[in-house]
């Protein structure tokens, strides 16, 4: 959102400038761009992470790690899963999570089904319409059967690395959810069913250019409905796929370096993931910095915003 200062004692002064998210279509970007004042355009995860850093009084350098349903991201597609070094005045991105298909686009962060339909549609291509012991599978009509069938060839959709995203289609794998209400609904299931102690999954890191890194989502997926298929307790699946995002985090919080590590972003709103990360990373000799007065949330991007915008400012 744009932001207006206003001083201490209540009286508004005038601004010098405007910070807004890089979305061109948000309502609130369209007005910071009509207030004629110097614009400072904030990509949504790296004001994610400056949030966190600024609540915790962090300078650079530190390691990022932005989580949450959706976000503009930098190259065309739908960011949510990101691990951004800030070093000297700047974001780099180091790694994230490999993208796949938004079924139905704007459907799809509605309807868990699709995401997770998507999600097997990479792992086993048109096989995946024959796991009929799914419950995403028996969420599907005959007809959008077919219909997604050809969508999912023709690779039209959208693309998205988001972990929420992944929350959803673990939603519907495990029955939860296959529609939604309302934002995170999905999400809060899994991690209201997860319970006890469990291994991680396995997945795969990638180093494009070190530090470049793409975890890839493949291999989780396929663990899950292995799971499934044996019989295994939802509540110990959801368990593992908390564990395997702490993992996760470490893994690549190692490939970077860096020993500060913020975490911010909706899906750290999540206790059972922010507690594992946290546990984590500090046995791995990190130190991980949590969100306390800021909301870890789009509420908290404000924040964000305003120091990245600072900075550029100082910067000239």
């Amino acid at each position: 959102m744009p932001t207006i200062a206003v001083d201490a004692m209540g009286g508004d002064f005038a601004p010098e400038a405007v910070a807004v998210d890089l979305h061109p279509a948000y309502v609130s970007t369209q007005h910071g761009e009509g207030l004629r004042l110097p614009l400072h355009r904030v990509q949504h995860h790296m004001a994610h992470v400056a949030s966190c850093a600024a609540e915790n009084e962090l300078e650079p350098p530190l390691l990022g790690v932005a989580w949450d349903g959706t976000g503009y991201g930098l190259d065309g597609t739908v960011w949510g899963g990101e691990f951004l070094a800030w070093r000297d005045g700047r974001f780099d991105w180091v790694g994230g999570f490999a993208d796949f298909p938004l079924l139905g686009a704007e459907m799809a962060m509605k309807e868990p089904r699709r995401i997770a339909l998507a999600l097997l549609h990479g792992v086993y291509g048109a096989e995946a319409f024959d796991l009929d012991f799914l419950p995403t599978l028996q969420a599907i009509t005959a007809q959008e059967r077919d219909t997604f069938a050809k969508v999912l060839k023709a690779e039209k959709a959208p693309r998205c690395r988001s972990v929420g995203r992944l929350f959803d289609g673990v939603a519907s794998l495990l029955g939860l959810r296959q529609r939604m209400s309302f934002e995170g609904q999905a999400a809060m299931a899994v991690e209201f069913t997860a319970s006890g102690e469990e291994k991680p999954y396995s997945f795969v890191l990638k180093t494009k250019s070190k530090p470049k890194t793409l975890i890839h989502w493949e291999p989780i997926v396929q663990g899950i409905v292995e799971d499934i298929k044996s019989g295994v307790p939802r509540h110990a699946i959801a368990a593992r796929f908390h564990a395997t995002l702490a993992e996760v985090i470490v893994k690549v919080a190692h490939e970077v370096g860096e020993h500060r590590v913020a975490l911010s972003g909706g899906c750290f709103q999540n206790a059972l993931l922010a507690h594992l990360a946290g546990e984590r990373l500090e046995a791995e000799g990190f130190r991980p910095y949590f969100h306390q007065r800021v909301p870890p949330n789009d509420g908290g991007l404000s924040l964000g915003q305003i120091v990245v915008a600072a900075e550029a400012m100082r910067r000239g």
